[in-house]
């Protein structure tokens, strides 16, 4: 038995959870926060046999995309007379997927 834990985006996760659950792995989540952003997330669990594993990355996978962000920073007006406003891009969103033995696992 395996324990697929995912952190996704808030945005991205009902359709990620949706997908899930068609596909038939029990899931449950909880909201989380984090990331150098500190943007919302859902932290995603799927308690799953070895043999489905794979099934349950590639539904996070086709389900859940990672974007690039690009912001514009101004430079500071006391700065030198050489900087210039400058472009930073950050990849947000996307997934991030820990999958671990489970030694025990019990529905009550």
């Amino acid at each position: 038995m395996k324990m697929i834990m995912a952190v996704v985006p808030r945005d991205e996760a009902e359709g990620v959870l949706s997908a899930l659950i068609a596909a038939g792995p029990a899931a449950t989540f909880t909201e989380s926060r984090g990331g150098m952003l500190r943007q919302a997330q859902y932290t995603i669990f799927v308690g799953a046999d070895e043999q489905i594993v794979p099934h349950v990355l590639n539904i996070v996978h086709d389900t859940c995309h990672s974007v690039v962000r690009i912001e514009r920073a101004d430079a500071e007006e006391e700065g030198p007379i050489f900087a210039s406003p400058v472009a930073e891009s950050a990849s947000v969103g996307g997934a991030v997927i820990f999958v671990w033995d489970l030694e025990q696992f019990a529905v009550y």
